[in-house]
């Protein structure tokens, strides 16, 4: 996969992010985790996630939030951060992909989580580990948006029980990788497998 680094702009901010073109119509843009935890686009899932989507002929577009490497700005707290989710879908859709899915990891699933509401037009969306012991969230409007969740069984932030009772809530596939924590090292393929299980 080779992947082009570019520029979109974010409410006046420009972000940086890595792009690669795909074989069929499909868009996928991924969100990586807390800018203030050492979270970039270059993290391990975010690769992972990238992986899978690429190899099933989607375009891909992973990115910076604002403060993070080449982007402009400043942590947000995930309120400015929702403004650089929506600049990458529009980059997509200036490059005429209209069948676009979100993924996020952690701090980015909480992020694109926020974002969706009220946001029309997107195929899918599909979160990895939202900290939902960690940060409140509301998935009430996922509904019938969100198609799969992947998780840890070891995860600290996002714990079994209470990640069943929203997988339910929202009517979702959910996939369980046994052994691994928050941040899936040495898991990286489990990721990828049960991506594309779900892709096909």
């Amino acid at each position: 996969m080779n992947e082009e680094r570019i520029f979109f702009k974010s409410a006046g901010l420009t972000i940086e992010g890595l792009y690669a073109p795909g074989s069929n119509s499909k868009g996928m843009v991924v969100t990586h985790p807390h800018s203030q935890m050492g979270g970039s686009m270059e993290n391990n899932v975010v690769e992972a996630l990238v992986t899978a989507f690429h190899d099933h002929g989607y375009t891909t577009l992973r990115f910076n939030f604002r403060g993070v490497g080449g982007s402009e700005g400043d942590f947000d707290d995930g309120e400015g951060e929702q403004d650089d989710v929506k600049g990458a879908i529009a980059f997509l859709k200036e490059r005429g992909l209209d069948d676009i899915t979100l993924a996020g990891y952690s701090f980015g699933a909480w992020v694109i989580s926020r974002a969706v509401a009220g946001y029309e037009g997107l195929s899918d969306v599909i979160l990895v580990s939202p900290p939902v012991d960690f940060v409140q969230f509301d998935f009430s409007h996922l509904t019938g948006r969100c198609g799969f969740i992947i998780c840890g069984d070891r995860d600290q932030f996002c714990p079994l029980p209470s990640l069943e009772k929203i997988v339910k809530q929202v009517g979702c596939r959910l996939a369980v990788v046994r052994g691994a924590d928050h941040f899936y090292f040495g898991y990286e393929q489990c990721i990828e497998e049960s991506l594309a299980a779900y892709l096909d």
